[in-house]
C-alpha cells in the first residue's frame, strides 16, 4: 500500500469513526491517532534506512575502486622489483 492510499483509507476511516457515538468515537479516534503516527514513525524509519544503504553501496563502489587500484599498484611494483632483480644478477654474472 502506498503513502497514497494509505491516507486516503486513513481519512475514510476518520469519517466513518466520526459517525460514531462518542463513547466509542474517542477510544477509536485515539487507535486512528496512534496508527498514523506509528505509520509516520514507519515511513521515516524506513527512509533512514534506505539512505544508509544508499551510503554503504557508494562506500563499498570506493573500497572496490580502491583495492583494484592497490592490485594494479602491487602487480607493476613486483614487476619493478623483478625487472631489478634479474637486472642486478647480470651485473653480479658480468663482474
Amino acid at each position: 500500500m502506498d503513502e497514497k492510499v494509505f491516507q486516503a483509507k486513513l481519512t475514510e476511516l476518520m469519517g466513518e469513526i466520526s459517525t460514531l457515538p462518542k463513547t466509542e468515537r474517542e477510544k477509536l479516534e485515539k487507535m486512528a491517532e496512534q496508527t498514523k503516527a506509528r505509520h509516520q514513525k514507519l515511513k521515516k524509519t524506513v527512509g533512514d534506512l534506505q539512505e544508509s544503504l544508499d551510503y554503504l553501496r557508494l562506500s563499498i563502489k570506493y573500497l572496490v575502486f580502491d583495492l583494484e587500484a592497490t592490485r594494479r599498484e602491487n602487480r607493476y611494483l613486483r614487476k619493478m622489483l623483478e625487472e631489478d632483480t634479474s637486472g642486478h644478477d647480470g651485473d653480479s654474472n658480468n663482474g
